[in-house]
């Protein structure tokens, strides 16, 4: 990764320091990661157990004073223990709300895939509408809300693919990947004493970090910009090995990240540098191959990174003050 922490918005570099203590290597993830977060997103993190995923999120849920809530997706998970149920109370004769672990701030969805898609669906109602649905009542989902999902390979056993109209509710798919040797020597020397999340505090409060939310909605996109990103979007649908492009939810989702990435680099405005960057982390998942391309060898990555290759970067830069 290229980008230097002094680059940053202030209040968000202190936030990716903290996850630099904790975390070795990673710094791209991360700052994805706080992308999705303030565009008011969710990321699907697909990887092997054990490469920091939960660690990751916690690292950021105590950066921010927001309440950390873990799900652990599992076969026989039921939506109410997702969202929550009612429990009648014999002293007080009526029944009490007792929330669900979908009612914290940041939310870790562990291994998504592991459960039946009617228990994906309770997660995926509140990350699209922003409240859940318990006993037949809407109830509201806090602010902030974000929820980072992590599933296994499709390929391990036991698993639940998630449905394309479910993959797309997620701003980011990420894959963090294993450590180098180095970096895998540097985690042993940092856990041999004290956890290095102690070392971690909290620089932005919850009202702050909703306060930046929408401070990121403001940020300017230029004419030019969109037309780069819908151009880009478009040709994942005429791609010949594409049974299904990019929806226009797509676009708007590019359109949001880059808008937070722009923020965070203390900009007010979007550059076509940021639609570059962030389209292969925002589109692949959302891309529907056909069997040929499949067979073929191609992958939804590859089409993207070929699509960003083959479109011109306006040139214009955009200058709005």
């Amino acid at each position: 990764m290229t980008q230097q922490l002094y680059l940053y918005e202030p209040k968000i570099s202190e936030v990716l320091r903290n996850v630099k203590k904790v975390m070795v290597g990673k710094e791209e993830t991360a700052l994805l990661s706080v992308v999705a977060l303030l565009a008011k997103g969710h990321v699907l993190l697909e990887d092997v157990p054990g490469v920091g995923k939960t660690m990751l999120v916690r690292t950021l849920a105590k950066s921010l004073d927001c309440d950390f809530k873990r799900i652990q997706f599992t076969p026989d998970l039921l939506p109410s223990d997702v969202t929550g149920v009612s429990i009648y109370n014999p002293k007080e004769m009526e029944f009490e709300f007792r929330p669900g672990p979908i009612l914290g701030n940041i939310v870790l969805a562990d291994e998504i895939n592991r459960t039946s898609p009617k228990t994906q669906s309770a997660l995926l109602e509140g990350m699209e509408e922003s409240s859940i649905t318990v006993e037949g009542s809407p109830v509201p989902l806090k602010e902030p809300f974000f929820v980072m999902a992590t599933q296994n390979p499709i390929e391990y056993e036991g698993t639940y693919p998630l449905p394309e109209a479910q993959l797309d509710r997620f701003l980011l798919k990420l894959n963090m990947g294993y450590p180098t040797v180095q970096q895998e020597i540097e985690m042993l020397n940092r856990t041999s004493g004290e956890h290095p999340l102690a070392l971690v505090s909290a620089v932005l409060t919850k009202d702050e970090l909703v306060e930046i939310q929408n401070k990121v909605t403001d940020v300017y996109v230029d004419a030019t910009v969109q037309r780069y990103i819908v151009e880009i979007v478009t040709a994942t649908r005429k791609h010949s090995g594409v049974y299904l492009g990019v929806s226009p939810r797509g676009s708007i989702a590019l359109m949001k990240a880059a808008k937070a990435y722009a923020y965070i680099h203390d900009r007010d405005y979007v550059i076509p540098d940021d639609v570059k960057f962030l389209a292969p982390h925002v589109l692949p998942h959302r891309i529907i191959l056909t069997s040929e391309s499949k067979f073929e060898g191609f992958t939804p990555e590859g089409i993207t990174k070929n699509i960003l290759e083959e479109i011109s970067v306006p040139v214009k830069r955009d200058t709005h003050e």
